[in-house]
């Protein structure tokens, strides 16, 4: 076998709109024991596995042509689509605040719209700025413009709730994260739950 070959990532075709792509860069469904289709964002789970895009829009499209039925190639048990979405968005962000959580109890964090300015400004500068969807326009617009001249990628994920009460604090509108193993990880969760909801849904 060629060394090429050996190299190459493991294919699988989306139920929804048919293409392949890389194995890990698609959602994958399992059956639980009960026939259930259920969302294996982590891909673990034991079992014969389905996948799609990671969008919305290609879930959608494996319902309504009834393709896990394929897949399995038995009949299985869905819930409904609104369901499905909701299960995988709502796993994705917990994955999302659970890095976050890690991040912050090993000391990577800076919390609040004042410290990630000053972060940002600082000799040290964070490897990863984000913003609450919900900040202030104009406290979102300064930390974007600070983000965009130091060269820092900045991102709007979650709300000011969700960030304090996974930092353990008051409602905060920014976060800094700084430079080190936790920021390609977030960056790659948030990457994959922003590709799955699209530019209809806000974040």
């Amino acid at each position: 076998m060629s060394r090429q070959k050996q190299q190459e990532k493991p294919q699988r075709s989306c139920l929804g709109c048919r293409q392949s792509s890389d194995r890990d860069r698609l959602i994958r469904f399992v059956l639980s024991p009960h026939a259930e289709v259920v969302p294996d964002i982590e891909a673990k789970l034991p079992g014969r596995g389905a996948y799609t895009c990671v969008s919305e829009e290609c879930l959608r499209a494996a319902f309504k042509q009834r393709q896990f039925n394929r897949a399995f190639k038995r009949e299985v048990v869905v819930v409904s689509p609104d369901e499905m979405t909701e299960n995988v968005i709502s796993i994705m962000q917990k994955r999302i605040l659970g890095y976050l959580g890690l991040a912050n109890r090993a000391g990577q964090v800076v919390s609040g719209g004042s410290m990630v300015s000053d972060a940002i400004k600082g000799g040290r500068k964070p490897g990863l700025i984000l913003l609450a969807i919900d900040v202030s326009e104009d406290i979102g617009k300064k930390i974007e413009m600070l983000a965009a001249v130091h060269h820092i990628v900045c991102m709007r994920v979650m709300k000011k709730d969700d960030f304090g009460a996974i930092l353990g604090k008051a409602p905060r509108s920014a976060i800094a994260i700084k430079a080190g193993g936790f920021v390609a990880q977030l960056t790659n969760e948030i990457e994959r739950y922003r590709n799955f909801l699209g530019e209809v849904r806000n974040l």
